[in-house]
């Protein structure tokens, strides 16, 4: 898998809003009403990680999911980062 350069990751996330480039990661933080709501999404996403064989890294605060991603073989930003986001918004928009 290529590393993507900075204007790719850029064009790429104006579809996917909340998602920011950080470095050489791609990170988004999410919001919950409860803890165990924050929870189940995690527990969703790790399904959608093991599917794609490609993993977020996870930071649980609370009622707040904050996701980095990024190809670590790579060390960057790569097309599988920007897919598991893509599909991490849609699994979002399933358990509310």
């Amino acid at each position: 898998m290529t590393r993507l350069k900075a204007t790719q990751v850029d064009d790429k996330l104006r579809s996917l809003p909340g998602w920011r480039r950080k470095g050489l990661f791609i990170t988004k933080s999410f919001e919950f009403d409860e803890f165990m709501d924050g929870i189940r999404f995690v527990d969703g996403i790790a399904a959608l990680a093991e599917k794609l064989g490609h993993h977020p890294d996870i930071h649980i605060r609370w009622t707040t999911v904050r996701l980095e991603i990024q190809t670590h073989d790579e060390d960057g930003i790569t097309a599988l980062d920007i897919k598991l986001a893509a599909e991490i918004e849609k699994h979002r928009k399933k358990v509310g």
